[in-house]
């Protein structure tokens, strides 16, 4: 496996290592990890760096929706053109291309559910290509990017019988 393969299943998994970190895990030059990730960030193969948290364990209170959205492709540009027009506000987290009944799956965050429909009805089903939506809210994360967020919190009683 290459170079650039080690280091992106590794900081996949762990975004915070260092480049020396990564060198020692990877059996590599520290220098030419350093050289690869800058390589990567110039070509957009590494876009950002986050972390993942457990929003429900804090004080924030959001809920997250996604988005079944119908479009009409333009002419010449597909979906593209709608996608990056939805893509731009701020509220949307991710737009994604989808084969089936729907074309485009919209995810977002918002502080309430009336906030997410106010998005759906005032900015993204008025948007000239989009002929129908279907709005789905997270009820429960069990599992995000590879991460159990549930608590293994098993019931350890012996079981008594008479």
């Amino acid at each position: 496996m290459s170079l650039r393969m080690q280091i992106l299943e590794a900081i996949d998994q762990n975004a915070r290592f260092s480049t020396k970190e990564l060198a020692i895990m990877l059996g590599q030059d520290e220098a030419a990890v350093a050289e690869e990730i800058i390589k990567m960030e110039e070509e957009k193969v590494i876009c950002g760096y986050t972390t993942l948290i457990d929003w429900d364990k804090t004080e924030l209170s959001q809920v997250i929706a996604m988005i079944e959205v119908k479009v009409t492709p333009q002419r010449g540009q597909g979906f593209d053109k709608i996608a990056e027009r939805i893509y731009q506000f701020e509220e949307v987290d991710a737009v994604y291309l989808m084969s089936g009944s729907f074309d485009l799956t919209v995810m977002l965050r918002g502080k309430s559910l009336k906030s997410v429909a106010q998005f759906v009805s005032d900015k993204l089903s008025p948007l000239e290509s989009v002929l129908s939506t279907a709005t789905h809210f997270v009820l429960k994360k069990y599992k995000e990017h590879g991460v159990t967020l549930v608590n293994d919190n098993k019931d350890e009683r012996m079981l008594v019988t008479p």
